[in-house]
C-alpha cells in the first residue's frame, strides 16, 4: 500500500479508501478505531483534539503517609515503609509529587492538621492529586471522607493513586472509593467496641484494665497487676505516716521524694497528687473503673482500716483554715484549774504565754511563758518512759506469749462469714435488678459501692476475729515502742511531739494551776485509770522497793490485762 499522505489526507476518509489488506470493514467503527491506533496516535498532531491535549497541564501529586499514633518507638516502620513503597510507584507511573505530607495521629476523628492543610492547599490550586497507600490512610471517618468526595466531584481534586487500591474519577470509582472509607471507618468503630469490651471481661474477673498505680506493675506475661515489693512498702508506709494526722500533703511528698518516687518529670508530686494517692481504693484490694468500684484480685497493700483512717484525715485537713496565723502547739492541752476553761496563747514582746481565756468569768490564774510550760511537761513525760533493760524483759515475754496463744473464736468468725455471704447474694440480686432495668444505674453504682465496702470491712474484721485472741499482741508491741521513746521526746523540743505524747499519757486530766501544769487529781494513778500508762508509772515506784525482776512481772501482767480488754 502506498504511504498516505496526512498532510493532504482526512485521516477518517483515508481509513475507508486505503485500508491495507485484512483490515475490518471499510467504512466500519471498527476499522475508524484500529486506524486512529496505529496511524492517527503516532501522528496526533494532525487531529482536531491536538489543541486540547496541549492545554491539558500535568497533574501535581500531594504524597500523604499516616500512621495511628505519635509515639516514636510504635509504628516506625510503618511511615518508612510508605514513604518507600510510594515514592517508587510514583516513579513507575509518571507522578509529578510536588510535596510530601507524614503525619502521625489516628483519622478515626476528625481534625488532624497537617491532612487540613494539604486539603486547603488543594483547593487553592497548588495540586490536584493525592497519592496514598491505601483510602484508610486518607480518612477513617464520614467527614474526611466526605470531603475528599466533595472535592472530586467540584474538580479540585482530579484524582486519588493508590499502590493497593483502583481508583478513578468517575461515578463508579467514587462509589468505590466512598465504600473503602465506610469500611475504614468500620473497621475502627468495630476495634473500639472490640477493646472495650475485652477491658469489661477483664473488670468481671477482677483484672485491673489500665496502668497499675503506684507501688504496683503491670506484669507484661500474664497481663496482669502484681505488687512492687519495694514501692509497695513505702507506700504502706505514707499511708500509716499520714493516719497518724501527723504530716500533711507535702511531708508525704517530700517523703516519697527522698525515696525515689518523684513524678515523669523528675519533680515532687503536687499535692493533689498526693491526696489522689491516699484516696485510691486500688491499695486496699478494691478498684474504681467507669464510675463503679469493682473488687480487685489484685493484693492489696493496705488494710480497710487503715484506708477509712486516711479518709477521716483527708476529710478533716480538707476544711478551710485561716491563713497567717502563728502557731501555738500547746493550745487545747490545758484547762484552768481555778474556772475550768481551756487554756489559751498569746505572743508578747516575742514571747508565747499561755493564760486562762477567762471568758465570761473573772479568774485569777497568771501566765506561764512557753519555755515554762516546755520544761514541766517535759519532766511529767519523764515518769512515764519504759527503761531500756525493762523493754528488753517486756519484748521476751510478749515472744513467748505469741507461741502460746490459742486460735480463734468460732461463733464470731462464722457470724461474719455469713453476712459476708450475705452481701454477694445481695450483690448478685443487685446486678440482676439493674441488668433487668428495675433500677436506674445511678441507684446501682451508689448502692453496689456501699455493699463493697461493707462487705470489705466485714472481711478484714472476720480476719480480726480469728485473731481474736492475739490481737492485743501487735498493740502492746507498738506501746513498748512508744514507752521507750519518751525519754528522747521529752529531751527534744518538738512541742508538737510532746503534745501528742502527753495527751495519749493524760487525755484532758492535765490543769494549768499556778503556772504549774500538772494532773487534775492529785493521784497520778487515779487520773490515769487502770491503764498501761498507770502500771508502768506504779512500776517505776516499785522499782524503789522491790527487785527488778518482780517489777518486771507486775508491769507484763498488768499490761497485758490492759491490752488483751481492750484490743
Amino acid at each position: 500500500m502506498p504511504p498516505i499522505d496526512f498532510a493532504l489526507m482526512n485521516p477518517l476518509r483515508s481509513a475507508r479508501a486505503g485500508a491495507p489488506r485484512g483490515w475490518p470493514k471499510r467504512g466500519s467503527l471498527l476499522c475508524d478505531f484500529k486506524f486512529y491506533l496505529e496511524f492517527a496516535l503516532p501522528n496526533k498532531k494532525n487531529f482536531c483534539y491536538n489543541g486540547f491535549m496541549q492545554n491539558i497541564s500535568p497533574q501535581k501529586f500531594f504524597l500523604y503517609a499516616r500512621k495511628s499514633t505519635d509515639v516514636e518507638d510504635k509504628q516506625v516502620r510503618s511511615i518508612e515503609d510508605q514513604i518507600t513503597e510510594l515514592r517508587a510507584y510514583a516513579k513507575t507511573e509518571g507522578l509529578n509529587i510536588v510535596e510530601e505530607f507524614i503525619e502521625k495521629q489516628s483519622a478515626k476523628i476528625p481534625g488532624r492538621p497537617i491532612f487540613s492543610e494539604m486539603t486547603k492547599r488543594i483547593e487553592q490550586g497548588d495540586a490536584n492529586g493525592i497519592l496514598a497507600w491505601h483510602p484508610d490512610r486518607l480518612a477513617r471517618n464520614s467527614v474526611d471522607g466526605g470531603l475528599l468526595i466533595f472535592l472530586l466531584d467540584s474538580e479540585k481534586l482530579a484524582g486519588l493513586k493508590f499502590p493497593t487500591f483502583w481508583c478513578e474519577n468517575t461515578s463508579q470509582g467514587k462509589f468505590m472509593l466512598n465504600i473503602a472509607f465506610g469500611q475504614s471507618k468500620y473497621y475502627v468503630d468495630s476495634l473500639a467496641e472490640n477493646t472495650k469490651r475485652g477491658l469489661r471481661q477483664k473488670v468481671r474477673r477482677g483484672e485491673y484494665p489500665s496502668l497499675a498505680p503506684i507501688g504496683y506493675l503491670n506484669d507484661s506475661r500474664t497481663k496482669t497487676v502484681v505488687v512492687n515489693k519495694k514501692r509497695a512498702s513505702l507506700i504502706r508506709k505514707v499511708f500509716e505516716l499520714y493516719a497518724q494526722n501527723n504530716s500533711r500533703l507535702e511531708d508525704i511528698s517530700n517523703f516519697l521524694a527522698q525515696h525515689g518516687i518523684v513524678s515523669k518529670g523528675g519533680k515532687r508530686f503536687h499535692r493533689d497528687r498526693i491526696s489522689f494517692i491516699l484516696s485510691n481504693p486500688f491499695y486496699y484490694g478494691h478498684f474504681r473503673y467507669a464510675g463503679e468500684i469493682h473488687e480487685g484480685k489484685h493484693q492489696p497493700v493496705v488494710s480497710k482500716k487503715i484506708f477509712d483512717k486516711v479518709q477521716e484525715v483527708l476529710k478533716q485537713r480538707g476544711k478551710p483554715k485561716t491563713k497567717g496565723k502563728v502557731e501555738k502547739p500547746l493550745v487545747g492541752l490545758l484547762r484552768c484549774n481555778e474556772c475550768g476553761r481551756m487554756i489559751t496563747a498569746e505572743i508578747q514582746k516575742g514571747h508565747t504565754y499561755y493564760r486562762c481565756t477567762k471568758k465570761n468569768i473573772v479568774c485569777s490564774q497568771p501566765y506561764v511563758r512557753e519555755e515554762e510550760l516546755d520544761r514541766q511537761l517535759s519532766s511529767l513525760i519523764q515518769k512515764f518512759s519504759l527503761r531500756p533493760d525493762w523493754a528488753a524483759g517486756l519484748r521476751k515475754k510478749l515472744e513467748k506469749d505469741k507461741v502460746d496463744t490459742a486460735q480463734f473464736s468460732t461463733a464470731f468468725v462464722q457470724e461474719s462469714r455469713e453476712k459476708i455471704l450475705a452481701i454477694t447474694t445481695k450483690l448478685q440480686r443487685l446486678l440482676d435488678g439493674y441488668l433487668e432495668q428495675d433500677i436506674e444505674r445511678e441507684t446501682y453504682r451508689f448502692e453496689k459501692s456501699k455493699l463493697l465496702s461493707e462487705k470489705k470491712s466485714l472481711e478484714e474484721q472476720s480476719t480480726r476475729l480469728e485473731q481474736k485472741r492475739t490481737g492485743w499482741l501487735e498493740p502492746m508491741s507498738e506501746w513498748i515502742k512508744e514507752a521507750e521513746s519518751l525519754p528522747k521526746i521529752a529531751q527534744e523540743s518538738n512541742l508538737f511531739e510532746k503534745k501528742v505524747a502527753t495527751e495519749k499519757l493524760f487525755g484532758s486530766n492535765l490543769v494549768l494551776a499556778n503556772r504549774e501544769a500538772r494532773l487534775r487529781a492529785p493521784s497520778g494513778e487515779d487520773s490515769l485509770g487502770q491503764n498501761q500508762w498507770a502500771a508502768l508509772c506504779a512500776a517505776h515506784e516499785l522499782a524503789l522497793k522491790k527487785p527488778s525482776s518482780f517489777v518486771l512481772v507486775y508491769l507484763y501482767n498488768h499490761a497485758r490485762t490492759y491490752f488483751s480488754k481492750n484490743f
